[in-house]
């Protein structure tokens, strides 16, 4: 009975969490706030509510349940040729970065927080010094930050958790056990982790990318997806290696191979599911961010003053800005030097205003919290608690002010510097839709040789509205087909699927010899995908 109990209370406690996430997302989006910043500051108000239940969060639920499929998401969402043009600059964000981040944090806490020593700064540091992916793609993109920000951001939090991880580890390993790892230790293992990740997340890839060749079920294809983010990070975590790195690498990898193994069905049905999964997961996250503040106050009530606790967390929270912003623009510069000089990128340079922006948007999540969490009650040598309940407020202090203040601040920031994204079509978007509708009319206008005068009306007709297409590309034409009224329906499918094909033939090319990212190919793909629905009877789940 009591175990019958306890699920009742679990259902009922999902079910609130998940009324909670859809209103108020709705009010985000009345509100034109990003949904995580509401999310979070609803979290915050209602975990005051009386008789509100209290749900403590689980460091192995957060690990475990929630980062592997976001990541999984985020992954396939990034353009591969954009993480390769910024590899530079996001390295030396994701790498050096997080060391620079850990070796600060640590002389502060020495120096300036009296209850904290530099072993328990090095822990600190390496708790907060990692960017959240979840955080950083749900908040950046929906605000309009230009497409080059985005992509730099989504890199460095999609890698940095090699590298926190490490640190993790050693600060663990330091304050704990009474360690004192050397740069060589932490670079062989900083190797293990990064290659063993990235290898068994290619080899899962490659594996289920050969098997998608014999799948076309859009459930059966659904859940292979969500078994595929799993089983890499817990492979490379078995394997004691990055399962982050494992999840990531899988994704990347996938998401590129998926034009060729997915359906046009298919691909509509699992892309479907797959935003309502990360839509729901990403809610979730960000409200248990905010309903933590009674178990942070709880640890930590009492041992300092109300006053210390606030000039602590403000002045923590400034000094980590700080320390991005310190090494963001170097970075940037070297980045440029390299990548110009001696890869012969011909990038345009990130203008001031820019680096800027990506500095004041190092956005911490739900990872650094749950890192927070995983702390032990009792450090070495018998250090008393409050040493870990201040690493955990401290944690709790940064990610509100990044993810709601810096959040909050940054659409009009961007305005105010004239970062804003421009109305209409991106160019290379224009450029690719142009290209594949000329390809299409070619295509048509070989089968209506073909075909002869047979079905020389239907060609006629469907060419037409493609000319018309073409001819509104300039104009950001709405890239959508209506199905034409005649009885040679048959006919008419197998004459869209030519053209369909062939432009999504010239897509994948242009795709391919790097003339449009995989956002692009994305936008268009899933355009293709529902004309051709349409258009084979088909039905869009």
């Amino acid at each position: 009975m009591e175990l019958g109990e306890s699920f009742h209370a679990v259902e009922i406690l999902i079910l609130l969490l998940l009324v909670l996430v859809a209103f108020f997302a709705v009010m985000a989006n009345r509100l034109k706030v990003p949904y995580p910043i509401v999310l979070v500051i609803a979290g915050l108000v209602i975990s005051f509510f009386p008789r509100m239940p209290r749900i403590p969060l689980d460091p192995d639920i957060v690990f475990v349940i929630f980062l592997p499929p976001l990541l999984y998401a985020s992954a396939w969402s990034a353009s591969l040729r954009e993480f390769k043009r910024n590899g530079v600059v996001i390295g030396l964000l994701a790498f050096g970065l997080v060391a620079f981040t850990v070796w600060g944090v640590a002389l502060f806490s020495d120096h300036f927080i009296t209850a904290l020593d530099w072993k328990a700064g090095f822990l600190l540091g390496a708790v907060v010094a990692t960017t959240d992916a979840i955080a950083a793609t749900s908040i950046a993109k929906s605000i309009g930050l230009p497409r080059r920000i985005v992509d730099i951001l989504e890199g460095e939090s999609l890698l940095n958790d090699a590298t926190g991880l490490l640190a993790l580890e050693m600060g663990l390993g330091i304050i704990l056990r009474g360690e004192s790892p050397t740069v060589a230790s932490g670079a062989v293992r900083l190797l293990t982790l990064v290659v063993g990740g990235v290898v068994i997340g290619l080899l899962i890839g490659v594996v289920v990318g050969w098997l998608e060749k014999f799948i076309d079920d859009g459930p059966i294809e659904l859940v292979v997806s969500l078994v595929v983010p799993y089983a890499a990070y817990i492979a490379g975590e078995r394997a004691h290696a990055s399962g982050v790195l494992a999840v990531v690498v899988c994704g990347l990898y996938l998401s590129r191979q998926s034009v060729n193994f997915f359906s046009p069905s298919v691909r509509l049905q699992v892309n479907g599911a797959w935003d309502a999964l990360t839509f729901m997961l990403n809610g979730l996250v960000f409200v248990l961010i905010g309903l933590q503040l009674p178990y942070v106050l709880a640890g930590i009530r009492g041992k300092f003053g109300t006053g210390t606790l606030i000039l602590y967390g403000a002045v923590f929270t400034f000094v980590l800005i700080l320390l991005r912003m310190m090494w963001v623009f170097p970075a940037v510069k070297i980045a440029e030097f390299l990548g110009n000089k001696c890869m012969g990128h011909k990038e345009e340079p990130l203008k001031k205003t820019e680096v800027f922006v990506v500095g004041w948007t190092g956005m911490r999540g739900v990872l650094a919290l749950a890192a927070a969490i995983s702390v032990p009650e009792v450090l070495g040598n018998g250090r008393p608690p409050e040493t870990r309940n201040l690493i955990v407020f401290l944690a709790f202090c940064v990610i509100l002010v990044t993810l709601v203040l810096q959040g909050l601040t940054l659409p009009a920031l961007i305005r105010r510097l004239g970062l804003a994204g421009s109305p209409g079509m991106d160019p290379e978007e224009k450029e690719a839709r142009r290209i594949v509708l000329a390809a299409a009319i070619h295509q048509l206008e070989e089968g209506r040789k073909i075909e002869g005068k047979g079905a020389e009306h239907l060609y006629d007709d469907i060419i037409h509205r493609y000319r018309h297409k073409l001819a509104a590309v300039g104009g950001g034409g709405d890239g959508e087909l209506e199905a034409v009224d005649t009885e040679a329906i048959f006919r008419l499918r197998t004459i869209m699927d030519q053209a369909l094909q062939a432009e999504r033939r010239t897509l994948i090319g242009l795709r391919d010899k790097g003339r449009i990212g995989d956002d692009v190919l994305r936008t268009m793909e899933r355009e293709l995908d529902l004309a051709y629905s349409r258009y084979q009877g088909g039905s869009v789940a």
